[in-house]
């Protein structure tokens, strides 16, 4: 019964351990507990004596302890032998294989449970890289029903369908074996592979022709390679759709965090800032970028349109339409847009609409580029486009390589498309994009030659052959376009070569219908089917996948070099800074123009603060100065000729009158704009001090002069004033003695003024006097001669007759040139008029003056209307009036320029700064200087600097 028990106990051991039919499991390998009982009972072992044992034992829980001898009972009076119950004994033997069992997977769990901690330490902690992984990856089961997603997907008969026929490839690959055997030892033995499970002699294949045999191998891979490849498409597609709703939920701010800018527009950036960067100290820039160049009408849009995956250019059949160059930063995002630098639209490429607006704006910007005179333009144009699925890359388009100028063009058309070329494809770090047109002759091509002195080994060259459905159907030797796409036709040399197919040539056909075509034809090309063309080498799909891995490698390889070198330049320029100009920040020109900015708004406010007695002041005076000639010449003197004071109020009054409706208004008008300009300049020049940057001074005279110019007075004042101006001078009554007094000073003065002005004249004219002649040496001329002989004449005539008038008499002309002729001088009667006209005014202004003299007393006889005297006084009376107009006119100009112009000026000061500030080129004439200059390059490398160092840092974290 125990050997049952044990047997039993052995067999639930073996249980525990797992073993393949006929291996032993060897003894070391089960645990201690069950190897115990294995010893005990199992049936491959042989029962033996065990070997006697030492007086020291050992005992476990499964082993038991020797039977002592049992005590002999006492056996008394009426002892009765004990019963013996086998059958309780039996099941007590065989309850205690519970606790066999349990001690077991006791130990059992105990020794799992330690493996399993050593191997769980053994595991890196990846808790700390979890921010590796985007947060929405966490949060992809609730936005996206996975569930929906597997149920979507084919089912195993569909995916078996879709996999390739193994039978057919085995076949397949038995008859290359017997193909090559036939050719080594000259027997025709096809045989089968036995790696699908055939039986070699259950099927027997039909002997067939070795070219149908190759023909349907090589339509069966292509069959096979479709099919993947509609697989992979539609696979992408899926992707596609998933990353682009991810990308809109992130746009949404669902997930409530900063979205960062993409690698690639990091990268775009820093090339956009070095095209505006003209370095003095040769720190080229050699960063990567993918130059797309070729023949013109070569097909190099059309490539570039279908890697962006949408018709964004504009087209012509034949003409030159690429006349800049165009920087495209393709990128990938949730909707299919594309933007420009300098701009904020976008353009959706989803609708025909905005793609011809696109097309057109392009068209226009380099129709701008062009100066005149010329065709092409090395300014470049910044477009980004981005879409689900694009490849990232930056592309350049440049203009066709032409062969012959031709009319309508620049006589230096050819020569500037190619410095163009070379200047972006001598960049070390540039991938060359090399388009070559299939459909035409080899021979025809100029951009090999090009592309072939530019990178002679062909180390970041990509050859790409286009319209090789029309090269296909053209040429009469296929074996042509077999020898371009492995580089055995051209002298150039390149990493890769791609046949493509954009199209049937229409301007009406969309990506869709160009991929479907492009497909198609390659599923049906002989190329293919006889092996000419490989399938890795065909399809834009493959060509911008290649683009894109060259690309991105380039830049890993390159961008660090290019950080070091904008490093040194910068050092360089810091330390330039410093020994030059160690007390002045860094301001760049855009800086330096928003400091004069302000100085000039500031001295433009400045102008309000000017006191209405000093405006008023200026105003008056300035006006007396210019129209003080017509108020005596044509108001004054004409009035003084006549004869009685009834006149001369009426002469006074229509000359007014005439004046005030034609010049005055307008004249005042001009005295008060000349007035503001004069105080505006006043002001900037005062402004200068100790902190006046003299590098501002260009700046401020070109704003002063076009806000002056741009300003202009409002019209309705001048018909105002007219007004105002009128009643004034019609009004006669002085009313109190200082007024009278202030009236005949003004008169005083001006008379003086004319008197001196005309005693100069008349100075110039006759020539120094006796006294100057003889002690200071100076000598009449022949002209100052005869005036001094006519002077004395004509004084002789006003001695005889005081109140002479103010015109000489013909006859009177006549005896004094004849008195003049008898003394030996001939004289002109033009120039005897020109002198008495000078001899009469001096003659009269004297008369004046001794008149305003008389009338200092007249206010009591004016009050009485000049009744009973002698004295008139009428021309005080004029001159009141005069000065009352000038007093009057230049309070009303004061309240114009202080309430309306000064602001309207301010305006016009603010406006010519804006413009200033949007004119680039202005700024750099107006603003100029080594230490503009210096600013600037020290602004844009520390700017290039921090971007591309953001840029490394990114592209690490990417890794």
């Amino acid at each position: 019964m125990l050997r049952a028990g044990t047997a039993l106990t052995c067999l639930a051991c073996r249980k525990l351990v797992t073993t393949s039919p006929g291996v032993r499991v060897p003894l070391q390998t089960l645990n201690p507990l069950s190897r115990a009982i294995h010893h005990r009972g199992s049936p491959g072992t042989s029962l033996h004596r065990a070997p006697p044992r030492s007086a020291v034992r050992h005992f476990n829980s499964l082993s038991r302890p020797p039977l002592r001898p049992a005590r002999p009972l006492p056996r008394g009076p009426g002892f009765q032998p004990r019963r013996s119950f086998w059958v309780a004994r039996l099941a007590t033997r065989l309850l205690r294989l519970r606790y066999l069992l349990l001690g077991s997977a006791v130990g059992g769990g105990y020794t799992a449970k330690k493996t399993f901690d050593q191997w769980k330490d053994m595991v890196p902690d990846l808790s700390e890289y979890k921010w590796i992984i985007p947060d929405f990856i966490w949060e992809l089961d609730e936005h996206i029903d996975f569930e929906k997603i597997i149920s979507a997907l084919p089912d195993a008969e569909e995916l078996a369908k879709l996999l390739p026929d193994f039978e057919k490839i085995g076949e397949n690959f038995s008859f290359l074996k017997g193909l090559v055997s036939k050719e080594s030892s000259g027997e025709s033995t096809f045989r089968t592979t036995g790696n699908q499970g055939f039986d070699s002699n259950d099927k027997q294949y039909k002997k067939v022709s070795d070219k149908e045999k190759a023909d349907q191998l090589q339509e069966e891979l292509l069959r096979t390679q479709m099919k993947y490849q509609r697989m992979l498409e539609r696979l992408e597609k899926e992707n596609k759709e998933l990353r682009k709703v991810v990308l809109q939920k992130d746009d949404k701010g669902i997930h409530q965090r900063k979205v960062k800018k993409s690698l690639i527009d990091m990268y775009s950036e820093v090339l956009d800032v070095l095209s505006d960067y003209d370095s003095n100290y040769n720190t080229q820039d050699h960063l990567p970028r993918v130059v797309v160049v070729g023949d013109q009408s070569a097909g190099k849009t059309s490539v570039l349109e279908m890697i962006a995956q949408a018709r964004i250019f504009p087209r012509g059949s034949g003409e030159m339409m690429t006349r800049a160059p165009v920087k495209v930063t393709l990128s990938e995002g949730p909707h299919h847009v594309a933007m420009f630098k300098d701009s904020t639209r976008e353009f959706d490429l989803s609708k025909e609409e905005d793609l011809a607006a696109l097309r057109h704006e392009i068209e226009i910007r380099m129709r701008k580029s062009v100066k005149e005179g010329q065709t092409v333009s090395p300014e470049t144009i910044s477009l980004s486009v981005k879409g689900p699925g694009i490849q990232r890359m930056v592309l350049v388009d440049l203009p066709g390589v032409i062969s012959t100028v031709t009319s309508g063009m620049a006589a230096d058309t050819k020569e500037t498309i190619f410095s163009i070329s070379k200047a972006y494809m001598q960049n070390p770090n540039a991938i060359i994009l090399c388009i070559q047109d299939g459909s035409v002759d080899a021979e025809r091509s100029i951009v090999t030659d090009l592309v072939s002195q530019m990178d002679p080994q062909g180390k970041r060259t990509i050859f790409v052959l286009t319209k090789v459905d029309l090269a296909e159907k053209n040429l009469a030797s296929p074996s042509r376009i077999q020898q371009i796409v492995e580089g055995k036709l051209f002298p150039m040399k390149a990493l890769g070569y791609f046949a493509v197919v954009t199209g049937k040539g229409s301007s009406s056909e969309s990506i869709d219908s160009i991929k479907d075509y492009e497909e198609d034809f390659f599923q049906n090309s002989r190329l293919l089917k006889t092996g000419m063309l490989k399938a890795h080498q065909v399809t834009t799909k493959n060509l911008s996948l290649a683009v894109s891995d060259c690309f991105w490698k380039m830049v890993r390889e390159s961008v660090e070099q290019q950080a070091d070198a904008f490093k040194a330049s910068r050092f360089n320029l810091e330390t330039e800074w410093k020994n030059n100009y160690p007390r002045l920040r860094e301001l760049d020109r855009n800086e330096l123009f928003e400091k004069a900015k302000n100085e000039i708004l500031d001295e433009v406010i400045s102008l309000s603060q000017v006191t209405p007695k000093h405006w008023e002041a200026i105003l008056q005076k300035k006006l007396w100065e210019r129209v003080s000639t017509h108020v005596i010449e044509n108001i004054y003197l004409p009035a003084a000729q006549t004869v009685n004071s009834g006149t001369f109020n009426t002469t006074v009054d229509i000359k007014l009158k005439q004046w005030t409706d034609k010049q005055l208004p307008h004249k005042a008008l001009e005295v008060a704009w000349e007035t503001l300009q004069e105080e505006f300049a006043r002001f900037m020049s005062e402004y200068k001090g100790k902190d006046q940057d003299d590098i501002f001074d260009k700046l401020k005279e070109a704003v002063k002069d076009e806000s002056i110019k741009r300003h202009k007075w409002n019209e309705r004042a001048e018909d105002s004033l007219r007004v105002i101006q009128h009643n004034a001078l019609e009004d006669r009554s002085i009313t109190d003695k200082p007024q009278w007094d202030a009236a005949i000073q003004f008169m005083e003065e001006t008379l003086q003024s004319r008197l001196n002005d005309t005693e100069s004249v008349i100075k110039d004219m006759v020539g120094p006097d006796w006294k100057q002649r003889w002690l200071y040496w100076q000598n009449r001329t022949p002209e100052q001669h005869v005036r001094s002989e006519t002077r004395n004449e004509l004084e002789r005539l006003l001695k005889v007759n005081e109140d002479h008038t103010a015109y000489l008499a013909n006859d009177e002309v006549t005896t004094v040139r004849k008195n003049l002729e008898a003394r030996g001088v001939e004289v002109d009667p033009i120039l005897i008029k020109d002198t008495w006209h000078q001899l009469y005014r001096r003659h009269f202004l004297h008369k004046a003056l001794s008149h305003c003299n008389l009338c200092r007393r007249g206010f009591y006889y004016y009050q009485r209307h000049f009744e009973d005297s002698e004295l008139e006084c009428n021309d005080v009376v004029l001159f009141w009036r005069i000065q009352r107009m000038l007093g009057i006119t230049a309070n009303t100009l004061r309240q114009q320029l202080t309430n309306t112009e000064v602001r309207r000026l301010e305006k016009n000061v603010k406006e010519v700064l804006e413009d200033l500030g949007e004119n680039n080129e202005k700024k750099v004439q107006l603003i100029t200087g080594r230490r503009v200059q210096l600013a600037e390059d020290l602004k844009k490398v520390r700017e290039i600097q921090e971007k591309l160092e953001a840029f490394i840092e990114a592209l690490h974290q990417e890794k």
